[in-house]
This record gives C-alpha cells, sequence and structure tokens, in this order.
C-alpha cells in the first residue's frame, strides 16, 4: 500500500487545485486507471492522476485533428492576445505553480518559482511572434511569372516533454504551436505530471478554444503515443529527453516522414583558462551545474581547467557547493533539493564510485544520504580521468568532476571528444582567445564567462547526437511552418 506523503495545509492545498483526468476536446475525462505521483522529498504519494489507454490517446489526436482546420485560420492577432492572457496567468500564479512543481519533483522552491517566469516568457515571446509570421513575393529569374512564398502551420503536433522542467518545457513546445497555429497532444513525463495539468487549465481559464491542446497522462508512453507517432494524420513532434529515446522516436517518425524536433542529451565541458577571474569562473560553475540540482541537459559534465589555476579553482569551487543547505525543496534558503527518484541516486553514486576507482579523489560529498527522500550532497571530484564513466555520459546529478589541462588546443580537442553537442561554458578574459575557442567547440551553444544559457529569446538546441532543431528565439516558430511556394504566371 503507497503511504501518502505529509503536506503542510497549503502544500494540500496546491496539489488539490490539479485536475487529475486527461484534457481532451476541452473537457476533463476520468480513466479506469491511474498513475500515482511521488514527491520525492520523502518518497510519499502526492496524489494519483488519470493513467490513459492507447484508445484515450487517440482520442486526443483526433480532438487535435478536428480542431486543426479552425485554429489555422484564427487571426494571429487572435493567437497572440491569448497567448499573452496565457503570459500574465503564469505570473499571477507563480506561487501555486511553483509549488506544485516543487513537490512533484524536488527542486527548492525559488527555482521552481524561476522557472513558472521563465515559462511565462515563452508565452510572451511567441505572443508578438504570432504577428510577425512573414513570406515572400519576387519576379522570376525569366520573366513572366511571380514567386509567392506562404508560411502555414504543419499541422497537429505531439509534444513530449521532460520531467526535469515540468511547466518551462511545456511552455517551450505549446507557445509556438499555438502561435504557428498548430494543435497538439502533449504527453508529460509520468514522474511530474501535475505541473503540465496545472498548465492545461490556465490554457483553458484563458479562452483555449476545445481541442487545440489535449494533454495524455500515461504510465506506459509507448503503447500510448506509438500509435499516434505512426498516424499520418500526426505531422510533427517536439521530443525532450535522452539521446536513447531521441533516436527510437525518429525511427519511427521516418515511417511517415514526419517534422521533428529533438532535444536529447548532452554532456557540457566547461572550460576555465588561467586568465580567468577566478571568482567568476567560480560562481558560473555553481550556475551550471547545480541548477536543478544538476539534473539539467545543460548541466557543466566535464570541468577542464588549466593546470596553473587546477588547484584553487577546485578548492573554492569544493568551498563553495560544501555550504549549499540540502533539504525538502519547500524549507527555506535550500539550494540542493532531491534528485527524481531513487535510481537517480543509484546511477551518482555509480558514477562517483567509478571515478574514483579509476583515481579520482574527493572534495566533499561522494556519498548519497542516509535518510528518507532520494537526496546526494553537492560533490567535487578532482584528478577525474578521461576514461571515467562519467566523462561519457550524463551525470544528472550535484557532482562536479574536475580534469586538468595545459593547453588551449587540448581543452578544444577533450571538449570535442564526444558524441554530444548541446552546450559548452568557457572562462577566460581573454578575447581573442574566448572567441577562438567559441567557434572551436561542437555545441549549439556556448556560455562565454556565464554559466546559464537559457534564454526564450536565443535558439535553443545542439548539434551531433544532442539533437536536431531550435526552440526559442527567432527561429522557434519555424519548427512549426511549412514552407508553400506558389507559382502565379502573368
Amino acid at each position: 500500500m503507497l503511504t501518502e506523503s505529509a503536506l503542510s495545509a497549503p502544500e494540500r492545498a496546491a496539489i488539490d487545485t490539479v485536475p487529475r483526468g486527461l484534457f481532451v476536446q476541452g473537457q476533463w475525462r476520468a480513466t479506469t486507471r491511474t498513475l500515482p505521483v511521488f514527491d520525492p522529498s520523502t518518497g510519499g504519494l502526492l496524489c494519483e492522476v488519470a493513467d490513459a489507454t492507447p484508445d484515450e490517446g487517440r482520442a486526443a489526436l483526433d480532438a487535435a485533428c478536428a480542431a486543426q482546420a479552425d485554429w489555422a485560420a484564427t487571426a494571429p492577432r487572435e493567437r497572440s492576445d491569448l497567448l499573452m492572457r496565457v503570459h500574465r496567468a503564469l505570473l499571477a500564479d507563480t506561487d501555486r505553480l511553483g509549488l506544485i512543481a516543487t513537490l512533484e519533483m524536488g527542486k527548492p522552491l525559488a527555482e521552481a518559482r524561476g522557472e513558472i517566469a521563465y515559462a511565462a516568457e515563452f508565452f510572451r515571446w511567441f505572443a508578438e511572434e504570432a504577428v510577425r509570421l512573414d513570406g515572400g513575393y519576387m519576379p522570376a529569374p525569366t520573366g513572366g511569372s511571380r514567386f509567392l512564398v506562404a508560411r502555414q502551420p504543419v499541422g497537429p503536433s505531439l509534444l513530449i516533454t521532460p520531467w526535469n522542467f515540468p511547466v518551462a518545457m511545456g511552455a517551450r513546445k505549446i507557445a509556438p504551436a499555438l502561435a504557428a497555429g498548430c494543435t497538439c497532444v502533449v504527453k508529460p513525463a509520468e514522474q511530474t505530471p501535475l505541473s503540465m495539468l496545472a498548465l492545461a487549465q490556465v490554457l483553458a481559464d484563458a479562452g483555449l478554444p476545445a481541442g487545440v491542446v489535449n494533454v495524455v497522462t500515461t504510465a506506459d508512453p509507448a503503447a500510448v503515443m506509438t500509435p499516434l507517432i505512426l498516424d499520418d494524420r500526426s505531422r510533427k513532434l517536439s521530443f525532450t529527453g535522452s539521446t536513447a529515446v531521441g533516436k527510437q522516436l525518429l525511427a519511427q517518425c521516418a515511417q511517415t516522414v514526419m517534422r521533428t524536433s529533438m532535444e536529447l542529451g548532452g554532456n557540457a565541458p566547461l572550460l576555465v583558462f588561467d586568465d580567468a577571474d577566478l571568482d567568476e569562473a567560480v560562481e558560473g560553475t555553481v550556475a551550471a551545474k547545480m541548477r536543478n540540482i544538476g539534473q539539467a541537459c545543460t548541466a557543466a559534465n566535464r570541468i577542464l581547467v588549466q593546470r596553473g589555476v587546477a588547484e584553487v579553482f577546485a578548492r573554492r569551487l569544493a568551498e563553495r557547493l560544501a555550504a549549499l543547505p540540502m533539504g525538502r525543496g519547500t524549507e527555506p534558503d535550500v539550494v540542493v533539493g532531491p534528485l527524481i527518484d531513487t535510481e537517480a541516486v543509484a546511477k551518482v553514486q555509480r558514477l562517483v564510485d567509478d571515478a574514483r576507482a579509476r583515481g579520482a579523489g574527493v572534495l566533499t560529498g561522494g556519498a548519497a544520504w542516509d535518510g528518507p527522500g532520494t537526496f546526494y550532497p553537492a560533490t567535487v571530484l578532482v584528478d577525474v580521468p578521461d576514461d571515467a564513466e562519467l566523462c561519457h555520459t550524463e551525470i544528472f546529478g550535484p557532482v562536479a568532476a574536475i580534469g586538468v589541462f595545459d593547453t588551449e588546443d587540448e581543452a578544444v580537442r577533450r571538449a570535442n571528444d564526444t558524441p554530444y553537442g548541446l552546450v559548452s561554458y568557457v572562462f577566460t578574459e581573454n578575447l581573442r582567445r574566448g572567441l577562438r575557442v567559441c567557434e572551436a567547440l561542437e555545441t549549439g551553444m556556448v556560455g562565454l564567462n556565464q554559466g546559464v544559457v537559457s534564454n526564450p529569446a536565443a535558439p535553443f538546441g545542439g548539434v551531433k547526437e544532442s539533437g536536431l532543431g531550435r526552440e526559442g528565439g527567432l527561429t522557434g516558430i519555424d519548427e512549426f511552418l511549412e514552407t508553400k511556394y506558389i507559382g502565379v504566371r502573368l
């Protein structure tokens, strides 16, 4: 029997505001099966939500397809105004939505509130983009006709979101889809469905027409989503998650030549040169490593420090991380919350143990917390060899793994020695070096003297096995638009 998590009255009230059914055709639908949602800080049960069957997933796609033509024909200004209403509603409801995210995911409440603000900005950004969809007109080079270029919505879109940013990643996909005129079916991660269900209610309250956004929660995503991916009415898949799953989805999408956006795994290098501002480098590394308790695809995974400053940098970073308070995300001043589940803790511990067995030293942390909840303390490892497993896989936890390099060429070579290419970070006060290294790094994004790169106004995405396409920025809406050429004879 599942043990219910002990919640305060405000926490229970926040959970009780969230609808528990499937959101299909503008209605909340109960199901015969339910999916438990747990509090990672205690392991206790928060509540249970609907667990969709394949038939219920198909009903969500039916609703999206039925609504597509009318939504595509909606005036861009009307779509823009709706997205702005969602933007304002999210900001007005930050405390409740942030608390829900903290309870189901574990991140500190301050971070969760920041995530709601971040999510709101996607709705504002794409509200502004909705009215700026352009096309083209030109004479044919040989004369006698004209070329018209129109941009039209791709059509019904499948959006699969991860558990680590349960509101923001939904917003980053839903907002451009709606702005472009696409309807969608959203499948949130089974660990964190409450945030997406709460967001669906915000959308409904803002006046979203029935069927334009449908939300399907399920404990068996393959059974529910595979038929929708193979359905030739689905015209777009946007997925955020692991590279392994992304490759499987790409193979499925190939069967109907479906448009895809893939934001996949990362193995971010963070380079600290001996001319860096060490105060800035340490703080930037804390931000790049500890955001979301290290559970982010953008987290610094391999920290490479030039030999001349390696010892002092490692010591200062260890002192900084050792001082971060660990605890339940709702507690005051907590910075290190729990990891998402016991499997995550076991993975981090295995990676740390492997690095130590290969010669790495521990400056702080290094062992899972012995108590309730899925906590792992902030950890700093030094002298980490390149053959350690954590140098080749996402740690997804609060472990800073430090290695040493001697030359710029060596740093770039080692940074690029990975099949992944999402983001990298560079700390140097030498402008020429900074530009050289940023251009040489094989990643879709680079933070130069900063540890956070995510911004709704910037194009987010990677190269190599870290993904396809971009989310956010001027190009984010392009992922949901087709280009149509019309030849006109004069």
